[in-house]
């Protein structure tokens, strides 16, 4: 389980990293297609700012719904200019971080509703960082920007994606009972991920003979696990290969992507 202090950190790195990348952008890049179809890079910044904004002040025991509020910020934000939004968002963001550190850690582990279920305060702060990193990417792969893809926040991020690889590997994949898949991840966050079908699919800690091995960049599978990207183009282009089973490799390759 990621400590309170990792999750903080994360936070505050995705927050800065955002905020870095948003100051330095054209309004051309303002307008340019994210990797999520239903927005632009402005619609991107908007839907993370108006999350971030119904957090401030909210605290799990309260049995408020934050989210309702979200329609009317969206609206708020959406009608902003870049400059504008950029100055609201480091003004939440900031905001956000003096909150998070000035919590009990009785507050953090106060059980909560998350994105991923009932768990705690401290767990849905660990989503979060996953929904940040993976959004600044949103921005950076199409307009070409490079990213520091190091770090708690990447290896949170992964850490998501594995915690959900049990049903990747059988209902996405479709892995047969009695088969077997390793991943093997590279840079700049490496990690082998291995999962057995035995009734269900699950993660074990090694295999000795799995029936498919997955090579795949650390940044690939990360945009593939969140269907980011066209798994067609990144087979064609290397990015992503396989030995064993060609079958079984090629399904894995092109059905990685999950929702949380």
């Amino acid at each position: 389980m990621t400590s309170r202090d990792d999750t903080t950190h994360a936070l505050r790195s995705c927050f800065h990293s955002i905020g870095s990348l948003i100051e330095g952008l054209s309004n051309e890049q303002w307008r340019a297609q994210s990797l999520c179809p239903a927005w632009s890079v402005h619609g991107v910044i908007v839907h993370t700012v108006s999350i971030e904004s119904v957090l401030l002040d909210w605290r799990p025991e309260s049995g408020d719904n934050p989210f309702v509020a979200m329609p009317a910020i969206i609206a708020e934000l959406t009608a902003m200019e870049p400059k504008e939004l950029v100055a609201r968002y480091h003004q939440v963001a900031g905001r956000r971080l003096f909150q998070l550190e000035a919590m009990s850690d009785a507050e953090f582990d106060a059980p909560s509703f998350t994105p991923v279920g009932q768990a705690t305060y401290g767990r849905f702060m660990a989503v979060r960082v996953f929904d940040l990193w993976v959004h600044e990417r949103d921005i950076t792969v199409p307009l070409r920007l490079s990213t520091n893809d190091r770090g708690i926040a990447a290896e949170m991020s992964l850490d998501e994606v594995q915690g959900s690889i049990g049903y990747i590997a059988g209902k996405k994949i479709g892995v047969p009972d009695g088969k077997s898949i390793a991943f093997h991840i590279s840079g700049p966050v490496t990690r082998q991920i291995f999962v057995k079908v035995d009734g269900r699919a699950a993660r074990v800690s090694e295999l000795s003979k799995p029936d498919v091995v997955v090579h795949v960049d650390f940044l690939t599978f990360m945009l593939l696990a969140c269907g980011r990207i066209d798994p067609e183009v990144a087979i064609g282009q290397h990015h992503i290969t396989w030995t064993g089973d060609a079958e079984l490799g090629a399904r894995a390759a092109k059905n990685l992507a999950f929702t949380m």
